[in-house]
Order: C-alpha cells, then sequence, then structure tokens
C-alpha cells in the first residue's frame, strides 16, 4: 500500500493525465512521417520516450519551483511543499526519467540520439523563463512542439518541412492555452515578479493574445493539408479542431476561470485526440 501511495505522489507531481495532450500530437507526426500506421517498434519507443521526456520536465519544474509553489495558495498543496516527497526523491525520478528518455532516443535511431540532449535543455528551461521573461509560454509550447518533430524524427530520420509546420502549430496552441491557464495566477505573479502575458498586459489582452495564437494554430495544421496531400476526413477534424478553440476563448471570454477546468483539460483533451483520429483516418482511408 505504501508503494501504491508513493507511486500516486509521482503522479499526481508530473499531472500524468495531462500526458494526453502531447502524447496524440506525437503519434500524429509518426503517422504522417510513415503515411500509415508506423511498425509497433517504433511506436513503443516514441511512447516511452514521450513518458520519459515529460515525466523528467515535469519533475524538473517542480523542483524549480518549489518555493514558489509554497508561496501560491494555488499550489502549496503540491507533494514538494507539503513534504510528501522529498527533494532527493524527486531529483531522482528527474534523473532517472530522463535516463529512459535518451535510452529510448538511441533505440529509435542515432539522429534521435543526437537530438535527445538538446531537447532537454529545452524542456528544462522552461522551468526558469517565468522568472525573467513573459514569453515563458512560448518556451512552454516549443517543448510540447518537440513531441512531433521528435516522433517524425523516429519514423524518418531527418527533420522535414512538414514535421516543423506541425510543430509550430503544437507551439501556438499551447502557448495559447497556458496563457489562459496563467489567469489563476495573475495577481500571485504581479506580487513576486513573474512574468506572464495576463500579469503584464491584463485579462482582456491576454486573451487576444491566446486568440491570436490559436489562430495561428489553424493556419498551421491547415498547411499541412497541401504539404502532405491530406484528404476530406483530416479536413473535418481540422473543423472541428477550430471549433474547439472557438469555444475554448469564448468560455474563457464569457465565464472567466469559473470554466477553466472545462476550456483547458476537456477542450484541449478533445482536441489533441481527435487531430490524431482524424489525421489516421485520412492515411488509412483517403489514399
Amino acid at each position: 500500500m505504501a508503494m501504491f501511495a508513493k507511486l500516486r505522489v509521482y503522479l499526481d507531481m508530473i499531472r500524468f493525465a495531462h500526458t494526453v495532450f502531447a502524447l496524440p500530437f506525437a503519434f500524429m507526426g509518426a503517422v504522417l512521417a510513415a503515411g500509415g500506421i508506423p511498425p509497433g517498434r517504433t511506436l513503443w519507443w516514441i511512447l516511452v520516450a514521450m513518458v520519459g521526456a515529460r515525466s523528467g520536465a515535469m519533475g524538473m519544474n517542480r523542483i524549480a519551483d518549489r518555493h514558489l509553489d509554497s508561496l501560491n495558495p494555488r499550489t502549496r498543496g503540491r507533494a514538494l511543499p507539503q513534504g510528501r516527497l522529498a527533494l532527493g526523491e524527486a531529483a531522482a525520478f528527474v534523473v532517472v526519467s530522463f535516463a529512459i528518455f535518451l535510452f529510448s532516443a538511441w533505440m529509435l535511431n542515432p539522429v534521435c540520439f543526437a537530438l535527445a540532449p538538446p531537447a532537454i535543455i529545452v524542456v528544462c528551461g522552461y522551468s526558469y523563463t517565468k522568472r525573467f521573461s513573459a514569453a515563458s509560454h512560448l518556451v512552454l509550447g516549443l517543448s510540447l512542439a518537440l513531441a512531433p518533430i521528435g516522433a517524425w524524427v523516429a519514423v524518418r530520420g531527418e527533420i522535414a518541412a512538414p514535421a516543423l509546420v506541425l510543430g509550430l502549430g503544437v507551439l501556438f496552441w499551447v502557448a495559447g492555452f497556458d496563457i489562459l491557464y496563467a489567469f489563476q495566477d495573475i495577481d500571485f505573479d504581479r506580487r513576486t515578479g513573474l512574468f506572464s502575458i495576463p500579469a503584464w498586459l491584463g485579462p482582456v489582452k491576454g486573451l487576444l493574445i491566446a486568440g491570436v495564437f490559436h489562430a495561428l494554430t489553424v493556419c498551421c495544421l491547415a498547411l499541412l493539408i497541401p504539404l502532405l496531400h491530406l484528404g476530406p476526413i483530416y479536413r473535418m477534424g481540422l473543423l472541428c479542431a477550430a471549433l474547439l478553440l472557438i469555444y475554448e476563448n469564448l468560455l474563457m471570454h464569457r465565464h472567466g476561470l469559473a470554466k477553466l477546468d472545462t476550456a483547458f483539460f476537456n477542450v484541449n483533451g478533445a482536441l489533441s485526440i481527435g487531430m490524431f483520429l482524424a489525421t489516421v483516418g485520412d492515411v488509412l482511408l483517403s489514399r
């Protein structure tokens, strides 16, 4: 029972359920790179790499923010501020997670392995950007954008324009919803000197910028249609994704924090899974 209790603490620390945001886009990148379903071995190591990289990144973020989390009423109940997890345990978890990521990259191909250390630098660097720049939302977006780009490289062994376009779409998507998520901490960020777009420019301009980022997301995903000759199923999925993003931004505009959980988790989870399924369906059935 103690082991399972500790496991729950680790899963809570890394918000394991939020893997639903990046993982479908990673598999989407793999499917587009292969023009179909990649080999099972490749998909397995992409999955392991994703879990390792994201777990290490979230663990690093919790370590870097542990003192700030203890001051913020919204986050002081997290494992490290509460003492439910020791700093050494969290650090060991990060090391093991990134070791798993590196091993997985090595099992995929030499290009993935060569790009893995820079990826670790990016995802760890995000943890500190909020201390000096409101561009932290874009850095978080870049961290998740590496997932579909890395999956493309895992399949093809090279970076190509469609992978970068898909990654850019994910970057703007994540940056947009991270701006909305930052509405919770506007007062705290201003008091403690942390940087976020809502704290810097205010809620109205924050909503506007999030909307612009999400419009750019749709543009990037639409650009994949001519680049990869995608068909009607993908286009229908893209239309649904665009409507979900409009719905997300309208929820925040009309209801603010009262609908944040719906706007942040439910809508974005449905978007990522929906785009993946539409891509798979298009690649398998429209060609």
